[in-house]
């Protein structure tokens, strides 16, 4: 894979201004003590409307790679220290005196990945044609990660920085980091799927920018970083946005800001929902085991790492699904009140590998601690904002002016903005005070059985009279999108409820819960899984993309690297419907995800959970649904049919996040 050109590096710089008194400082550039958290060392890069400017020389930049040690953690039991690799790239004068801030990304990713099977979840014995164990991840998503730069260059064998922030940043004074984390490439150690060992390895490299950990050339050399500010900060894409949440969570100093893009925020939720074994979509079979074993890239991996790789599949657990130790071990959440770093999240609305509330769930928690942050919502789905076409030049603009405040102290307004940008419909964005949007409050509607063999029906009444019971079977074969999509007819496989047409349009913003008054009877499926579903025509996004010919420049190139890429557009789909959002519940952890409960065959039971959040409109005419099924079967275990579901519509509800409230419902 191409570890550089394609990667979204998080550069970040420290703006050094101490050395002036404070009536000599540039324009816009605050005295020492009003700086926020950037350390003052060195002479600032001109500035221009609040702007560092791109006067250094991408072409004469210099590099360097730095194995940088670990201190106090050896993950591959060798009785040494774990290494990093860090390549950097620098502007040429900070060899004779300049410091710099840097931007850093870390990842498992550079050195490629593994052929590793995914687990088989057919449970029932079948193996049905098409059933794919064996996709390549990031194969499979390096453009949506990454972006295109309509390079005929061999990704794998790239030379390092080839990726768009050196282009963009190095000129304006920063220099990038690009960490190979412990387990893959260079590096030393094992990966672990989100375990302590892998947030250590990027902390180091920041501890030793800031001087307080060692780091060696290629020979041995001890190398230190005195050209550095010491302000660092992190960005990337899926795991590579990952670790700056994870890293950002231990309060390390001089990370100073993070720009966590489509990351991960509890890796229970990412392989596991409300009890129940899930996966990523788009890689069903795959676990915490898998991906470890994805990006153990190193020498002697097998010797090095084997027994461990074991262990994290044995302790994973996909027979109960339930919350464990080894799960909150691997939960950043934990820690979000060490968060000292500012946060800039970005998430697509149609991410299902990382699904959205792996966002939600981190921004809600830094909103309850005050941390200074922004937002992005787009409608893409695993995917780099900076590749969207109509959206690029104003991705930039925030992201440099983030930077340029955080690590260079600019007095530039950017946390002056309105603090989130959603995109609500294919290349419909707007910028709101906060979100969820302000106004957004819960609107409860309730389930009505259906009559004379029609579906149900969903309002803000409360159904009166004797409930009636429903029913339906569980089976494995259909997808959820199939047993959707028909709002007309009944389906023995499913339960449906439609509210009325729409007479305004509704905006949901947040994350809606569902309350489900149910029995289960016979089979083996443990699955309960509520869709929220928008039943009207109409041109919708589903997170895919088109990149067009030509090419965009942002940067300065040089031979081989130019400085430009390929921009893509949403594709959209008319449809008769789609499905929302959705949530699951496996109904033996109906109290808790980490106990598992048996349940008495027949009796019914009240369920709650959670569907992932969203922020979207149902436009005026279409009617909203609710679907109940049990297995969905590209996301949970498949096991084997005939598990009979019976709902009390009369005693369920799901509750939606509407701006205005019930009141935009009638």
């Amino acid at each position: 894979m191409n570890r550089w050109k394609t990667v979204i590096v998080a550069l970040a710089v420290t703006l050094p201004s101490g050395v002036l008194p404070a009536a000599a400082l540039p324009a816009g550039v605050l005295p020492t003590g009003a700086l926020p958290a950037a350390a003052a060392r060195s002479a600032a890069p001109p500035i221009e409307n609040g702007e560092t400017q791109p006067i250094y020389s991408r072409a004469d930049a210099l590099t360097e790679t730095v194995f940088v040690e670990v201190a106090g953690v050896d993950s591959d039991a060798d009785g040494r220290p774990d290494r990093v690799a860090v390549d950097i790239m620098r502007p040429k004068e900070t060899a004779s005196g300049l410091k710099v801030p840097v931007v850093m990304e870390a990842s498992p990713y550079y050195a490629g990945g593994n052929d590793v099977p995914n687990h088989v979840v057919d449970l029932d014995g079948s193996d049905p044609a098409g059933m794919e164990y064996r996709r390549n991840k990031f194969n499979d998503l390096r453009d949506e990660m990454f972006g295109v730069d309509g390079s005929d260059v061999n990704r794998a064998a790239a030379p390092p920085f080839r990726g768009y922030y050196d282009n963009y940043f190095v000129p304006r004074g920063y220099a990038i980091a690009l960490v190979e984390n412990l387990g893959s490439g260079r590096a030393t150690g094992c990966p672990t799927t989100g375990l302590d060992n892998e947030t250590a390895g990027p902390k180091a490299a920041i501890d030793w920018l800031n001087g307080r950990a060692r780091g060696f050339d290629a020979a041995g050399n001890e190398i230190r970083a005195d050209w550095s500010t010491g302000n660092v900060g992190m960005i990337g894409v899926s795991y590579n946005g990952t670790l700056p949440n994870a890293v950002a969570a231990t309060g390390v100093k001089g990370l100073k800001a993070i720009v966590p893009i489509a990351a991960i925020s509890s890796w229970y939720d990412y392989y596991r929902a409300n009890g129940g074994v899930l996966a990523p979509g788009g890689y069903q079979g795959e676990d915490a085991d898998v991906l470890a074993r994805y990006v153990l890239t190193r020498e002697n991996a097998t010797q090095a790492c084997g027994a461990l790789m074991d262990r994290i599949e044995k302790d994973q657990d996909r027979v109960t699904g339930d919350y464990s130790d080894f799960w909150d071990q691997r939960n950043y959440l934990n820690d979000v009140n060490k968060v000292r770093a500012a946060v800039f999240l970005v998430h697509g609305l149609n991410d299902w590998n990382v699904k959205t509330k792996q966002a939600v769930q981190w921004w809600d928690a830094l909103a309850k601690r005050n941390v200074p942050r922004k937002i992005w919502l787009h409608q893409g789905a695993h995917f780099n904002p900076f590749s969207f076409a109509g959206r690029n030049a104003e991705w930039l603009r925030q992201l440099h002016r983030w930077f340029d405040f955080h690590l260079y102290g600019l007095r530039n307004g950017i946390m002056d903005e309105p603090q989130a940008d959603v995109e609500s419909g294919p290349g419909q964005w707007a910028q709101h005070a906060s979100w969820p949007l302000p106004g957004t409050r819960d609107a409860r509607l309730h389930l009505t059985a259906g009559k004379d063999g029609r579906n149900g029906t969903l309002g803000t009444d409360r159904p009166r009279g004797r409930h009636t019971v429903e029913s339906f079977v569980d089976q494995s074969a259909r997808t959820a999108e199939q047993l959707a999509e028909n709002a007309e007819a009944t389906d023995p496989n499913r339960l449906a409820y439609l509210s009325a047409p729409l007479a305004r349009d509704a905006r949901l913003s947040g994350t809606p819960e569902v309350e489900v008054r149910a029995a289960f009877k016979g089979g083996r499926s443990p699955y309960l899984t509520a869709l929220l579903v928008d039943y009207g025509t109409d041109a919708r996004a589903y997170g895919d993309v088109v990149y067009g010919d030509t090419q965009v420049c942002y940067g300065q190139g040089v031979p081989g690297d130019t400085g430009c890429a390929r921009l893509a557009e949403h594709t959209t789909v008319t449809a008769p419907y789609k499905i929302i959002t959705r949530g699951w519940l496996d109904v033996r952890n109906r109290d808790s995800a980490s106990k598992t409960e048996l349940l008495r065959e027949g009796r019914f039971y009240d369920f709650r959970f959670d569907l992932q959040p969203n922020d979207y409109v149902v436009k005026a005419g279409h009617r909203i649904g609710v679907v109940l099924v049990s297995t969905d079967r590209d996301f949970t275990l498949r096991l084997p049919p005939g598990t009979g579901v019976s709902v009390d519509p009369g005693s369920s509800s799901v509750t939606l996040p509407v701006v205005g409230g019930r009141f935009a419902l009638r």
